[in-house]
């Protein structure tokens, strides 16, 4: 048996991909435990009977760390770095040594965005994996950006000096004994980053705690399904869009039904109530399961939704907001796996003619079949649970088939 200890932040869709490795492992033999500045949910998404190492760390979207929401481009990633991830990894650090003194793990795994795990593994001498939840990091995202791309080296190496090895070599983003990309080079493009530490598993989709009530029966088998979500982190930008994607979905209601996620209530209730066969809003919705009845998603291209629509082989409308999204919405439309709509700009019409484009135009549908093969093939949790094995045995890491 190997000790495995998880170091994520406190947002959801970095946690998820987690998930599904952890119960991997256990399913193995081996034990799990966490650390997170929000232990109450990393209990929610995995289970309360988990371990959990509190931590320090700022709460995303709260204090100093509320972005304004009309931030996008360069402006919108310092904020992110500056006001919330460099702050993360120096307040999680204490809390990341405390745990590893306490639970003696064989292997730290550290999501990207926890810098912490990565630097303290490095100054203790552990071997580290890194948890990749994202595929634009895959892409050489900063280089027509060179000064951007010399600050972030500049933070970076003072997080070093501050909290992990001076000595230390390692980019905390990408460890050098083992990266799990949870994506394919199939979706990231043909200039997918590669290197022999770098393992692309494709996404880890497990089932998790969803809350009863969702109406299955109101879903129309003789319609096309639309699922609209701008995820959990977006609430605070998102009541125009929705406004648009509900005229649109108004418009074309005698041959589609949607199903618009709207968990701040921007769009007030549905016009028409409970018995409303059309278009039905809900605050939250069970992703996983609803993914295998629609036929469609509108999306902030969100990597993890991304990855769970083209996992069941759902074509996209993207229209990404800030940080990776537009990477990622670029590579969904490199693709051909959907179609790409300006997040800010985009009316009902442009929205209708690209929900049309990707439900009716064969081409779409096909490109998403395409990822899905190559997902379900690269071996998600299973062959990540492998990797981190091997990592933690010593052995050389070797590809999954």
């Amino acid at each position: 048996m190997s000790r495995f200890l998880f170091v994520v932040p406190p947002l959801v869709g970095h946690i998820n991909p987690a998930v599904g490795v952890a119960a991997e492992l256990a399913s193995r033999g081996h034990e799990s435990a966490w650390v997170c500045a929000d232990p109450g949910l990393v209990g929610k998404l995995v289970g309360e009977d988990v371990t959990v190492f509190p931590c320090a760390g700022p709460v995303p979207g709260s204090g100093d760390g509320v972005r304004p929401p009309d931030m996008r481009g360069p402006e919108a990633l310092k904020f992110l770095w500056e006001h919330f991830l460099a702050p993360l990894a120096e307040e999680m650090a204490p809390g990341v040594a405390a745990a590893v003194g306490e639970f003696g793990p064989d292997v730290v795994v550290a999501d990207q965005q926890a810098l912490a795990g990565g630097l303290v593994a490095e100054r203790l001498g552990l071997p580290w994996a890194t948890s990749a939840t994202t595929s634009a990091e895959f892409t050489d995202v900063l280089s027509g950006m060179p000064k951007v791309a010399e600050w972030l080296d500049e933070l970076l190496a003072g997080l070093r000096d501050r909290v992990g090895d001076p000595a230390g070599t390692a980019d905390p983003r990408f460890s050098p004994h083992l990266v799990l990309a949870f994506s394919t080079p199939e979706f990231v493009g043909p200039d997918a980053r590669t290197g022999d530490q770098i393992r692309y598993v494709g996404p880890s989709v497990a089932d998790r705690p969803a809350a009863p009530g969702f109406p299955w029966d109101w879903l129309d088998p003789a319609r096309a399904t639309v699922l609209v979500t701008l995820g959990t982190a977006n609430t605070d930008v998102g009541a125009r869009f929705l406004s648009e994607c509900q005229v649109a979905a108004r418009e074309r209601a005698e041959r589609v039904q949607t199903v618009i996620v709207d968990p701040a209530g921007v769009l007030g209730s549905t016009p028409g109530g409970d018995d409303d066969k059309d278009v039905l809003i809900v605050p939250s919705a069970p992703q996983l399961p609803l993914l295998e009845r629609v036929d469609a998603v509108v999306c902030h291209a969100g990597h993890n939704s991304v990855c769970e629509a083209l996992w069941h082989g759902v074509p996209l409308v993207v229209a990404p907001i800030r940080d990776d999204q537009p990477v990622v919405a670029g590579q969904v439309v490199a693709a051909g796996a959907g179609i790409r709509v300006r997040f800010g700009r985009v009316t009902a019409p442009k929205l209708g003619a690209a929900i049309d484009a990707v439900l009716h135009e064969p081409g779409h549908r096909l490109a998403a079949s395409r990822i899905r093969t190559a997902f379900r093939a690269a071996g998600g949790a299973s062959a990540a649970a492998t990797h981190l094995e091997q990592l933690a045995i010593g052995a050389p890491a070797k590809e999954t088939v």
